[in-house]
């Protein structure tokens, strides 16, 4: 069986469930704490980080990105990074801004100071901080929207990886309480048709201890 070790919080974790479950992939979680590098993930992954996929026959893939690609490269069906060139590079650049830019400007912030400072007891939160996280926040929902105005999803006429990427930082900052749907409208309304995919809702069983999400958070209907 494929294992992924992966950390509940985490969007590129979350991004690589999401994938493996709409290619129809059975795999085992492997629940890792953040700051404790066990020995067997070190093993895997010299770095420590998650997310890292086993997979049957005992290969070991570590970055999301890199796991993505290998996973639309073995299993091409359904081909979620695109079916020709132009297709596959604006998948690629939207899951670039969304794990790099949006999770820089957002996600990485308020996880950090609201969930990874506890866990890992390096400080309090920086109510700086998270203020910018949610400026920056109402930005990217404001690009999300015009996206969506404009195409059936992010990247065009299929859901995509890109979805899936925009979907697994929501879901984040959604569990966090972070995020004004009523103001974001049209962004509401494709982030709840991705939701209520049926490869979506495993993610929204997740509860931390001591942080729980939300009362909207896990119904598919707000």
């Amino acid at each position: 069986m494929r294992r992924l070790h992966h950390f509940a919080l985490d969007p590129f974790s979350r991004k690589l469930r999401v994938l493996l479950r709409e290619k129809n992939l059975a795999f085992d979680l492997i629940d890792e704490r953040p700051g404790e590098r066990r020995d067997e993930l070190l093993h895997l992954n010299p770095s420590g980080e998650v997310p890292v996929l086993v997979d049957e026959h005992g290969a070991v893939v570590a970055d999301s990105q890199a796991i993505a690609e290998y996973l639309d490269e073995v299993y091409p069906e359904p081909a979620l990074l695109g079916r020709d060139a132009a297709a596959r590079a604006e998948v690629r650049r939207l899951v670039g801004w969304f794990d790099l830019k949006f999770d820089r400007e957002v996600t990485g912030r308020l996880l950090e100071e609201k969930i990874m400072k506890r866990l890992v007891r390096s400080g309090q939160p920086d109510s700086q901080s998270i203020r910018l996280a949610n400026a920056n926040l109402h930005i990217h929902l404001q690009y999300i929207a015009w996206l969506a105005d404009r195409r059936s999803w992010l990247a065009g006429d299929q859901f995509s990886l890109a979805d899936i990427a925009a979907g697994a930082h929501l879901s984040v900052v959604d569990y966090l309480g972070d995020i004004p749907w009523d103001a974001h409208p049209e962004a509401k309304d494709w982030y709840a048709r991705g939701k209520s995919r049926p490869r979506f809702p495993p993610l929204l069983g997740d509860h931390l201890p001591g942080a729980p999400p939300p009362r909207h958070y896990a119904d598919l209907d707000f």
